[in-house]
Parts: structure tokens; C-alpha cells; sequence
């Protein structure tokens, strides 16, 4: 078993690699280099995200002197930036640096004029990191309707859908602030499907939608009651088209080309496929796909199954954990009595951080459900209450990797040895 989490930890490796972002935006700009500066005009570059500093690093070796440069991270992978200001906001949920970052962000493009270009470099996490609360919300209410969110077990488009009508900055926020400057966006994306308008909330693009919508999703979720008056009253008014100024956004990098980029390296020892680019949903489903698929393949030859996603979590306990890391112990429950040989699990984000852990996802096994019980945890019990990272812990099955400057969503991978 030793050999297959070596593999499985291998090949998750690859997927990371793929969605380096000095990498990611290095090719893209060897293909087609920034645009060229009006005499007297000045690059404003803005990289906000989890990959904020190693996209600004590669972005500052592709300008000329004629630049100013901003940057939004986490505090895990902040880092001091050779002429660039760097500002930490708080992920997932905001914080008042989020807030003084988005600020910083809105105040930054405005000095950009017709002459300048606006370089945006946008990446997972953005939303979170800097916001820019619309007029008479406060920064409080909107880390209460952040919070509801997460917890509602809501898909990431719908989520964005109502983060941008409550923002300044989101859904073409930056392009109506830089205007009449034109905006080069270099989007590294850790939205299933890739909707540039639902990675970081969309800066760049037009919205998802507009109030009403945001309305309905809140709703349909039975949210609204729950969230804080300030809301319920901006998103009852008219206004929050989608309409914006035109820009030009660039996808770097995604979930899909890194789940390419671990299909490729398995294809050389495993039979592999990639069962699905888009493992979305509530874990409980997710875990059953995942099984019915294990079960549906020979098991004459060592095989690699491959999925890509984010899944979601209905939060009914107060333990800690992430979706990976329950996805991965749904599995460890039903593999155990459903699958047969030796087996291996993983399921962790790209970013290195799933929920708030420490813990990048889990990686399983078909005894890794008894051997939460053999040290004296009852693992049902855990599961019931969202306490997977302590079940995965005590069964040594956590994947910790530290922040990995990246985030395109999540990665699974299943392998069974012929027998």
C-alpha cells in the first residue's frame, strides 16, 4: 500500500506542477507578449489570489520600468515582491484586510488613464481576499452572508452569483474602475467548467447575473431570512446589470489542464480515464460515483481513475474538517464493503488547503475506516459531525502538502491493483 499512496501522491504532484502560475503565465507570454505601451503610458499591474505572488513575479520580468504593481494574497503565501506593494487579505472568509485590500485594488486602477494598460493577474481565492463592500453594507454583513454560504453546501457559481451583487469590485467591478485604461486579464481558474465571470468573482468580466437572481438563489436555499437586513435591502433594489466595459481575459491554466497533465503520467504504468472534468455536488453523492465507477472496471490490469471538481458539504456537526477530506472518508466507509483487493483514494486541492485545516484532502484505503476504530474513534460518529480531519488524523490518512502558490480546484484519484 505504501507504493500505491506513493504513486497517488506522485501523480496528484503533476496536477500541482501543471497549475504553477510563473509557469502557466511564462507560456502564455512567450506566445503572445503584453501589449505594447502608447508613448507615455505605464503598466498598472494588479494580481490578486492564492497565486498573486508568483504571477506578479513573472509578470514584472515581462514590463518595462514604466510600472506600478499591486498585490493581494492569503498570509500563507505572501512574500515580499521586488516593486510591488503586497497586501494580505483573509480567505475564505473576509476580513478587514480584505476589505483595505479591495479598497487598494478600486484606488490603484483608478489612477490608470486612456495611455495606460492594466495588467490583471487573477486567481483562486480572489473573491475572498479583497472585497469591496457595495454602498451601506458593511464588512461584518458581508462575512455573515460569506459564512451562510459556505455552510448552505451552494455550488461555486451560485455563491459568485450573489458575492457580485453585493461588491464593488466583482462581476466588472475592476474594468468599470480602470475605464477608460483597456485590461489585459491572465486568468488562472479553480472554477470547474472554467466561467471566467465566477473565478474570483469575476473582476474582469460581466457578471453572472444581477440582483434579482442573487435574490433567488438566496432563497431557493432558505438564506434570506438568515442574512443581514443591509443585504435583503441592496438586493430588493433595481441595478446590478451585467453590463461592463470590454477587456481582454486569457485562461492560463484550470482544473481540466492539470487533470490532463496526471491522465498523461498514469497513462505510462495504469490503464486510466478520466471518469468525469466535473465531480461537483454534495459528497454524498460524489462518494457513491466514485465507488459505482471502481466497481464497474476490470481489475485485471492496475487502473487509474481520474475525476476533477469540487464537491460540496452539508454542515450539520461543529467538527473540522474539509469537502476532500469527508469525500475521502465517505469513500474509506463505502470501499470497505464494497470493493474487494487493494485499493487507494485521494482527494485534495490543488491549493494545499481544504476547509480551515491544515490538511490538503485525505487518502484512503479499504482499512482505513477500521483503523479509525482500532485507536478508539468511533468513525460514524465523527463523520456525522463533519469531523473528518480528526478521523483521517488518527488513521494517519491526511495529505498535507503546506500552500502550494496555486489553486485550480480539486483532484481525485482512485487506483485498484489487478486481483
Amino acid at each position: 500500500m505504501k507504493d500505491l499512496q506513493e504513486t497517488a501522491l506522485r501523480l496528484f504532484q503533476a496536477g500541482v506542477d501543471r497549475a504553477d502560475p510563473a509557469r502557466a503565465l511564462r507560456q502564455q507570454l512567450m506566445l503572445e507578449p503584453l501589449p505594447e505601451l502608447p508613448k507615455g503610458g505605464q503598466y498598472y499591474v494588479v494580481s490578486i489570489g492564492k497565486a498573486a505572488i508568483p504571477m506578479m513575479r513573472e509578470a514584472l520580468a515581462h514590463v518595462s520600468d514604466a510600472c506600478s504593481a499591486l498585490v493581494v494574497t492569503n498570509g500563507e503565501n505572501a512574500d515580499e515582491v521586488d516593486g510591488a506593494t503586497v497586501m494580505i487579505g483573509s480567505h475564505p472568509v473576509p476580513d478587514q484586510g480584505s476589505a483595505d485590500a479591495g479598497k487598494a485594488v478600486l484606488d490603484f486602477v483608478a489612477n490608470a488613464g486612456a495611455d495606460d494598460r492594466v495588467i490583471a493577474l487573477i486567481s483562486g481565492g480572489g473573491s475572498a481576499l479583497a472585497v469591496a463592500p457595495s454602498a451601506r453594507i458593511s464588512l461584518e454583513d458581508k462575512a455573515q452572508v460569506n459564512q451562510l454560504l459556505l455552510s448552505a453546501g451552494l455550488d461555486i457559481n451560485q455563491m459568485n452569483l450573489v458575492r457580485q451583487q453585493l461588491s464593488d469590485l466583482k462581476g466588472g467591478g475592476l474594468l468599470r474602475q480602470a475605464a477608460p485604461a483597456p485590461v489585459f486579464a491572465y486568468i488562472l481558474s479553480d472554477v470547474i467548467g472554467d466561467d471566467l465571470r465566477a473565478i474570483a468573482s469575476g473582476p474582469t468580466v460581466a457578471a453572472i447575473s444581477d440582483r434579482g437572481a442573487a435574490r433567488d438563489v438566496l432563497e431557493k436555499s432558505a438564506l434570506w431570512d438568515a442574512v443581514p437586513q443591509s443585504v435583503r435591502n441592496h438586493l430588493s433594489q433595481p441595478g446590478g446589470s451585467a453590463r461592463r466595459p470590454s477587456a481582454r481575459n486569457t485562461l492560463i491554466g484550470s482544473n481540466r489542464f492539470s487533470l490532463d497533465a496526471v491522465a498523461a503520467l498514469a497513462a505510462k504504468d495504469w490503464d486510466t480515464q478520466i471518469v468525469s472534468h466535473a465531480l461537483v455536488g454534495d459528497v454524498r453523492t460524489a462518494a457513491r460515483q466514485i465507488i459505482d465507477a471502481a466497481q464497474a472496471v476490470s481489475n485485471r490490469r492496475p487502473t487509474a481513475l481520474l475525476w476533477g471538481g469540487e464537491t460540496t458539504v452539508q454542515i450539520h456537526g461543529d467538527g473540522r474538517g474539509g469537502r476532500n477530506q469527508e469525500l475521502a472518508l465517505r469513500v474509506a466507509q463505502m470501499g470497505a464493503d464494497m470493493l474487494a483487493g487493494e485499493w487507494l483514494f485521494l482527494s485534495a486541492g490543488t491549493d494545499g488547503r481544504d476547509g480551515p485545516t491544515d490538511a490538503a484532502g485525505g487518502i484512503v484505503n479499504a482499512q482505513t475506516w477500521e483503523a479509525i476504530s482500532k485507536v478508539g474513534y468511533d468513525p460514524q460518529t465523527l463523520l456525522d459531525n463533519n469531523d473528518s480531519y480528526t478521523a483521517l488524523s488518527v488513521a494517519k490518512s491526511l495529505v498535507i502538502t503546506g500552500g502550494t502558490g496555486t489553486n485550480v480546484a480539486d483532484l481525485q484519484i482512485f487506483l485498484r491493483l489487478p486481483g
